[in-house]
């Protein structure tokens, strides 16, 4: 046989270059590159994918299936194949190849390596290619930077002057120092750092140095106690966060009548009047109320009334404070005074000599049980006292406290 025939039969050849080996990580990745960049420059669309499968592959490159898989797992971890995903059940293949990538690293074979780049080192980490760099400045310094994220990765370490302090408008550490002090002493007394005073101090100290300005530094400066400056009178408040003792009472009671304890009552009370918003419109309605029983009051001294009706939350109170609880628990039962210790000693307490009985001249007496059943606290009251004492001799009948009939 001649051997334009025997070539004739074997088919058209493939080309091979071998430097593209270097490139492509194998003889058999260079070859199936090739044939897939000759396929896509035969397509009327340059950026048509190439639909083939793996028997029309080893037709035209002689690769076999295991060759066609190692070629295009090079080629993909390379960036210079990319697939897109198919029918699992069917044999097709839409593969796509990188010119540009291939150009690139085409480039960095045939130009030399500029001064500020390390030769390029492919390294398998997640199938993503990651080169090093040398960093301008400072010298003799590597960092890590993926290329397919465009900007350097930046330095962690921060550059920290040394012996650093806060820059301020104090003038000294020690002035700091008490500044600091009265802070955190505030943040105490008003539980403003909710169990943290010295963060919160921090945190005020620390925008000073950033260029902003602190009204407690102006008091402190001053002389002025830190936080007067900023407090605000309201209309229903003798002074700021004080606020009239009727209008207080008169919230108080409210809440008492509801059924709140007292204790509950207060708490509730003091909590509405410290809302700007709803305290205003209670102080609106307070006026309101007081303004007709002024009204009313006036009315009944024009007709001759010496002392006319008030509310029971404009009589005056006692102020009742821990030192007057403490003297009266004192007389009453030392050992459970406030003061008293847990781990004291608990003395006995003393032996109380038993009163007599009430006489017949401190029962009460008929009109002032019934003035007193005439409000709602007091009608509970009285229904207890003459339920409980029946010597007194009174019943309630049809909302009258009257004398009990003996037969």
């Amino acid at each position: 046989m001649k051997i334009g025939i025997f070539l004739g039969n074997l088919g058209n050849p493939a080309i091979y270059y071998p430097k593209l080996a270097t490139i492509t990580g194998g003889v058999a990745a260079s070859i199936f590159l090739c044939q897939l960049l000759q396929w896509q420059s035969q397509n009327s669309n340059s950026g048509e994918w190439v639909k083939t499968n793996s028997s029309e592959i080893e037709k035209a490159t002689g690769l076999n299936h295991e060759e066609q898989e190692l070629a295009r797992r090079l080629l993909k971890v390379r960036s210079l194949l990319k697939e897109k995903l198919t029918n699992p059940n069917t044999d097709t293949l839409e593969l796509w190849a990188d010119i540009d990538v291939f150009e690139e690293k085409l480039n960095n074979i045939w130009t030399p390596n500029p001064p500020d780049i390390i030769t390029p080192i492919s390294c398998e980490n997640n199938n993503h290619p990651v080169e090093l760099f040398r960093e301008t400045s400072p010298p003799n310094h590597v960092v890590k930077t993926d290329k397919y994220f465009g900007q350097p990765r930046q330095q962690i370490a921060v550059a920290v002057t040394p012996n650093y302090r806060f820059s301020g408008p104090w003038n000294s550490q020690e002035q700091l120092h008490n500044f600091q002090r009265a802070l955190e002493a505030y943040a105490q007394e008003r539980n403003l750092g909710f169990g943290n005073p010295s963060g919160w101090a921090f945190k005020i100290i620390d925008s000073m140095t950033k260029g902003l300005t602190s009204t407690f530094w102006d008091e402190f400066i001053a002389g002025i106690p830190l936080g007067e400056s900023q407090k605000v009178k309201r209309d229903w408040e003798i002074e700021p966060e004080v606020p009239y003792p009727a209008f207080e009472e008169e919230r108080i009671q409210y809440y008492v009548h509801k059924g709140e304890p007292l204790e509950a009552a207060v708490s509730k009370a003091r909590a509405d009047l410290r809302n700007p918003v709803l305290g205003k419109d209670l102080w609106e309605g307070f006026l309101r109320k007081c303004d007709r029983i002024a009204d009313d009051a006036l009315k009944a001294k024009n007709q001759g009334v010496d002392t006319p009706y008030l509310p029971s939350s404009f009589n005056e109170k006692p102020q009742i404070t821990k030192d007057s609880v403490m003297r009266k628990l004192g007389a009453i039962a030392p050992q459970f005074a406030l003061n008293q210790s847990t781990s004291e000693i608990v003395p006995e307490p003393p032996n109380l000599e038993l009163k007599e009985p009430p006489t017949a001249t401190e029962i009460p007496s008929i009109s002032s049980l019934q003035k007193a059943y005439k409000t709602p606290l007091g009608r509970s009251i009285v229904e207890k006292q003459i339920a409980a004492n029946p010597d007194w001799g009174y019943e309630i009948v049809d909302g009258e406290i009257v004398e009990s009939i003996p037969f």
